[in-house]
């Protein structure tokens, strides 16, 4: 079956590139035309008139199965493994109705995220494309512990990325330093040392696989982007010195600025010790966040979604503070789509309106280049160019 969907607005998705009054045609797999003219042979057609057509949403920085409690990590700890895939199932459907199609998930207990994946590719499970990371590598005491994999020295984090590599990984995710989330945990401590880090990386470039590090503190996103890791997820203090190698190797900063808004908003129901933790750094990661704009690195859009009172499918909330901070509106929807399928590698699969590509799109009511909020205004969903919302989930 061939659709077509015309009259209508297409945000391509790369830079500012767009058609104001033109159609796309795509059938139950890829985009077969994109044009400023009318297309005659399709199936089904839908006006578009009023509407904007955008490549489906990615969220880089979720975390399938953690619950969104005020403390996920408590809640994940005592958990069944059979629970925790039935709430990554629930989420899943929570970002495919916000027009997130694919996710990176960056961190699930036991893998669950990626038997979870295996679901949805079999076709058992409706859900987003997942690039999975499986348990993160973690030092001993570090953060994460509920859901990571302790390891220490060399020869055990080598083996431990080669089991990960092993179970299914599409990537590797790393905890280069302390967190927010973990008591007894400073957010800025350096965790693994430079060679430890090495190791990782190089076992998973032996394997074609891309790292994403959570740092925080500078030292130890340092230490990451001396390691050779992909993504600096979080990066609460940079320096000019930092961002611009991070620009110069093509290293991705993922700031997930809407995670720690959460926490202070909600500050009478989170532990104390996540909210004296929050306020000594936040402070700090906006400006870090608006030096790294301004130097050029490549910013992807991740939510951090299962943490506090971050539900799924909040991503066009993470992208209204990067405009808040400087961001122009088409850098924002391109780093939801082309800029994260970049980083996912899959650019020649997704995240753009280009022929070939597979038919992952979204439609929404009115211009979100005039206005972010039109984002939330979903009318249909395809994935793959098999329409899932409104037609399979509600």
């Amino acid at each position: 079956m061939k659709y077509c969907i015309h009259n209508t607005r297409l945000i391509i998705g790369i830079a500012d590139r767009v058609i104001e009054n033109g159609s796309i045609l795509f059938d139950q797999d890829k985009i077969l035309k994109v044009s400023a003219h009318s297309i005659t042979d399709a199936d089904v057609f839908i006006d578009g008139t009023t509407f904007s057509v955008l490549p489906g949403l990615i969220d880089v920085h979720v975390h399938l199965g953690m619950d969104c409690s005020v403390d996920p990590f408590d809640t994940m700890e005592n958990t069944e493994d059979a629970f925790t895939s039935f709430i990554a199932y629930k989420q899943g459907l929570q970002f495919l109705r916000a027009g997130i199609t694919t996710v990176r998930n960056l961190g699930t207990k036991n893998n669950v995220d990626i038997i979870y994946k295996k679901a949805v590719e079999s076709g058992l499970v409706i859900g987003p494309r997942v690039y999975a990371a499986g348990q993160p590598l973690i030092m001993t005491g570090g953060h994460g512990q509920p859901m990571g994999t302790e390891v220490d020295g060399k020869d055990e984090v080598i083996k431990a990325t080669r089991q990960r590599i092993k179970e299914g990984a599409d990537l590797i995710k790393i905890m280069a330093t302390g967190g927010v989330l973990t008591k007894g945990n400073h957010p800025g401590a350096v965790h693994f040392n430079v060679d430890e880090l090495k190791c990782i990386c190089q076992e998973a470039a032996k394997a074609s696989l891309t790292t994403a590090a959570h740092a925080i503190g500078l030292n130890g996103v340092k230490n990451a982007i001396k390691a050779g890791v992909n993504t600096i997820e979080h990066g609460y203090y940079l320096d000019k010195e930092t961002v611009d190698t991070m620009r110069d190797l093509g290293i991705y900063l993922t700031p997930t600025l809407l995670a720690p808004t959460l926490l202070q908003t909600n500050s009478e129901h989170i532990p104390q010790h996540m909210i004296d933790k929050i306020e000594e750094i936040e402070k700090e990661h906006r400006k870090s966040f608006r030096l790294a704009l301004e130097r050029g690195v490549k910013i992807i859009a991740g939510t951090d979604a299962g943490t506090p009172f971050n539900n799924p499918g909040q991503l066009v909330e993470e992208l209204k503070i990067m405009l808040e901070e400087g961001m122009t509106t088409a850098q924002a929807i391109e780093s939801a789509t082309y800029l994260g399928a970049k980083c996912l590698k899959v650019d020649s699969l997704i995240g753009s309106l280009e022929e070939q590509k597979l038919a992952d799109l979204i439609v929404v009511k009115g211009n979100p280049l005039e206005d972010i909020s039109n984002l939330k205004n979903i009318q249909h969903v395809f994935k793959g160019g098999v329409r899932l919302y409104p037609d399979q989930i509600h």
